[in-house]
């Protein structure tokens, strides 16, 4: 049987005819059967009409349905700067810039100068250093800024044409970069176990997708604040499981995840009691004994040394227009790898890949990427590559046709937040490649585009299963992909939109692959936001003030 999806205006004609005078359930039920079928269909048992795994209560808290292991929808609000609901910060200015007078000279070595000499300032108690700012005017560059000391800002005299343009010209090269360059800790990726290092299993059967806590085999070697990393060892077990292991293309044999290899999430240490261990933050995936061999694992991971308390900000980055193909591409826009940093009040215009971000506890606010150009190829370029952990990208926006709005890359665990984005064009958003986990889309609207969380089989190199434990809250798109992986779930709710059921892809005579579950189609829920009233719930309302909301 389907259950076809009713939009809140029909579903409201229903009632307000003659026949809303019957008050069986029944009838109710009928109606909903019979209203008009404006998009897909969806199996009944994948449907609701009211949020079930995620409302309020009586109370006016949030309370979580569970699946019989204990997996639920995670709390999101630890993602952003300092682990969210923490104001960014207005750093003084040390250095002021001005345009050359020579309008059309590479003022790449005047900007950097100027970061440079920033850099060799002390910190102060804070982590800062000071900002670098750019008058109103256009700087011609044509190598990249870097920032790789900590507490540096480099900001902008404004967004507009009239503010700080950054106009990219002369050689490849990406517009920006905030990186200090030291090989780091994969941390929230795919990895390998490094060298001398002492692993502490896990003793729990099975921890599950939401938790926040867990049993190690002895505690003794940890103390509260050490940063850790939780290690998924990928097994034949489990990539047989998933129903991974039977990728072909072009009569080759496809490899999703390389078994040996480890999922890795960040975390640090809240609490210890005996030999149980409290995290900072939920864990985004469920670990499974049965498949990971009993091989879960924690290990120590305090030498980590990201740059921190970077930003870019209020300033516009523009490209000469690029219709090739992303792999002919010259000029990209911003790449971010650190801790407790951000990029806020930013406009991308025609640039490639614009914004790719590594680390954690990262925001980008009110960051714009235009894109009027056309794409070329079937290979698509993604605007934002959302790689880091605990990230926040609040208001920002995407327009573009033949893209990717957002792609997550392999082995990202998130929490990883879209908060009242928009996307216009025809791209899509989604869980890219090789387990993604923990995406959270509120209230973000692609009206003629789409969000998928799906299994890519063996598109790419054998993408395979691209996201899970991921859920879009009350947004809008044209279409939605929502697959369900195997032992894991994934959700849209309160969401306006048709679903699309699909075939693994390179095996397009089917069967559809199972859908993940749909609550409220096309009528919003409360709360509005669930990112929000997570984070009110967790730190109050002067975290959401904080913010900006």
């Amino acid at each position: 049987m389907k259950f076809v999806i009713v939009s809140n205006n029909d579903f409201m004609k229903h009632i307000d005819s003659p026949i809303s005078k019957v008050k069986t359930g029944l009838t109710l039920f009928l109606l909903l059967l019979n209203s008009f079928a404006q998009a897909d269909s969806i199996p009944m048992e994948k449907v609701t009409l009211k949020n079930e795994w995620v409302h309020l209560g009586a109370d006016g808290k949030l309370v979580y349905k569970k699946t019989p292991k204990g997996d639920r929808i995670m709390d999101f609000s630890y993602a952003g700067y300092k682990g969210g609901g923490i104001a960014l910060p207005n750093i003084p200015v040390k250095i002021t810039v001005k345009p050359l007078a020579d309008a059309s000279a590479d003022c790449t070595a005047l900007i950097q100068a100027a970061i440079d000499k920033v850099s060799a300032m002390p910190l102060n108690k804070d982590g800062f250093r000071g900002t670098v700012l750019l008058e109103p005017g256009t700087y011609p560059c044509s190598n990249t800024i870097k920032i790789m000391a900590d507490g540096i800002v480099l900001r902008g005299s404004g967004k507009s044409e009239k503010g700080s343009i950054i106009s990219m010209n002369g050689v490849k090269h990406t517009a920006i970069v905030l990186s200090n360059g030291i090989n780091q800790r994969i941390g929230n990726r795919l990895g390998n176990a490094g060298d001398n290092e002492k692993a502490i299993k896990i003793t729990d059967n099975y921890i599950a997708a939401g938790s926040i806590s867990f049993t190690v085999a002895n505690a003794s070697g940890f103390t509260i604040g050490d940063n850790v990393e939780i290690r998924k060892p990928v097994t034949e077990k489990w990539v047989k499981f998933m129903q991974m292991d039977d990728l072909i293309r072009d009569g080759k044999p496809q490899t999703w995840i390389k078994t040996g290899s480890l999922l890795i999430t960040e975390r640090r240490i809240a609490a210890i009691k005996g030999n149980k261990i409290t995290l900072d933050v939920p864990l985004v995936d469920s670990y499974d004994a049965a498949y990971t061999n009993d091989e879960t694992t924690m290990v120590l991971a305090n030498d980590v040394k990201r740059l921190k308390q970077a930003g870019v900000e209020n300033l516009r980055i523009v490209s000469p227009p690029q219709a090739v193909s992303h792999t002919k591409a010259l000029y990209y826009g911003v790449r971010l790898n650190g801790e407790d940093c951000w990029l806020r009040d930013l406009d991308l215009i025609e640039t490639m890949e614009s914004v790719g971000t590594g680390g954690r506890r990262i925001t980008l606010q009110r960051v714009a990427v235009v894109r009027k150009a056309l794409h070329q190829g079937p290979s698509k370029p993604a605007e934002f590559a959302p790689n880091a952990g605990q990230l926040l990208l609040d208001q920002c926006s995407v327009e573009g046709d033949n893209i990717w709005f957002a792609a997550l890359g392999a082995g990202q665990t998130g929490p990883i937040v879209f908060l009242n984005c928009n996307f216009i064009g025809n791209g899509r958003i989604e869980g890219h490649q090789r387990w993604s986990t923990g995406m959270l889309l509120d209230n973000c609207k692609a009206p003629n585009g789409g969000i998928d969380f799906k299994n890519r089989g063996s598109m790419g190199s054998g993408h395979g299963w691209g996201t899970a434990w991921s859920v879009a809250w009350n947004c809008e798109a044209n279409s939605y992909v929502n697959q369900i992986p195997p032992g894991t779930y994934n959700w849209v709710i309160g969401s306006k939109g048709k679903s699309t059921p699909i075939p693994r892809p390179f095996n397009s005579a089917g069967p559809n692959l199972p859908e993940g579950i749909f609550e409220s189609p096309n009528t919003p829920v409360n709360p509005s936001s669930l990112y929000l009233t997570q984070l009110e719930e967790r730190l109050g309302k002067q975290a959401l003030k904080a913010i900006g909301y």
